[in-house]
């Protein structure tokens, strides 16, 4: 069986209220698709029945595919555990609460290849969340490009595409997924857009952000980010093939 072209990453906590009707959306929207493709649920320690539903959703669908953590290590652990084991050119992450639109994923992607970029980016125009979420993730937002120099206007959409090839060896940190943009370009991958997608009210649960661990949080994390800028190199290399002499003196290439 050939490598779908598309792997769809989903982190996962808590989220038994949501996996089923956002697994039969992603099953709709990209079965009308050209693509081959797989979604990778990556499950970070959930203690409800998150796991007994995809465990069920896997064996009725090979499309569908799920990693578990043995433990809890966030988000940013999560989505590096899904482009170890993501097998196709193109990877989609999004959010596991039904909160990121399906329907946005091939449109994503068109963009991505159509532009040749490196990453598209989500941009949530009209955000569905409470005053407190939206206006603790315009300052993380701010102070992100502030001290990055970056000009995205939505770091903390999960909905992007971009290629696979653009995370082999970006580090993993505990909100790593805040930069992403950032960390991309430092690897050299600087074809980077952004487009506007749907972004829906959480129909059931309830979120795992808040003050302590989004907002402060992100905030000091963008002073490692901006340190590790000024360190971090990520040299490319190629090997050069000698030639070498054969028996009438002429050069030839080893194969």
């Amino acid at each position: 069986m050939k490598n779908p072209f598309i792997s769809i990453i989903i982190p996962v906590l808590n989220e038994e209220e949501n996996v089923e009707f956002l697994s039969e959306e992603i099953t709709d929207v990209m079965n009308n698709t050209p693509w081959r493709w797989e979604c990778l649920w990556i499950d970070d320690g959930s203690k409800d029945r998150t796991v007994e539903k995809l465990t069920r959703l896997a064996a009725a669908n090979s499309a569908h595919r799920l990693i578990t953590h043995d433990r809890n290590y966030g988000q940013s652990a999560a989505l590096s555990t899904g482009f170890k084991h993501a097998r196709g050119e193109i990877l989609v992450t999004m959010d596991g609460d039904g909160q990121n639109d399906p329907q946005f994923i091939p449109v994503l992607v068109k963009e991505l290849l159509k532009n040749k970029a490196d990453l598209v980016n989500g941009w949530r125009q009209k955000r569905r969340d409470n005053i407190i979420r939206r206006l603790s993730s315009r300052i993380a937002n701010f102070y992100r490009n502030v001290l990055t120099g970056e000009k995205i206007k939505d770091v903390g959409c999960s909905l992007r595409a971009f290629k696979k090839q653009c995370v082999s060896g970006i580090p993993v940190f505990k909100g790593m997924h805040r930069f992403f943009p950032t960390l991309l370009r430092l690897a050299g991958y600087t074809r980077v857009i952004e487009i506007p997608v749907n972004h829906r009210p959480r129909k059931h649960g309830k979120t795992k952000y808040g003050i302590n661990n989004r907002l402060w949080v992100g905030i000091i994390d963008t002073f490692a980010v901006c340190w590790m800028r000024s360190r971090m190199v990520y040299p490319r290399s190629k090997e050069i093939i000698p030639f070498e002499k054969n028996s009438d003196n002429s050069k030839t290439e080893i194969q």
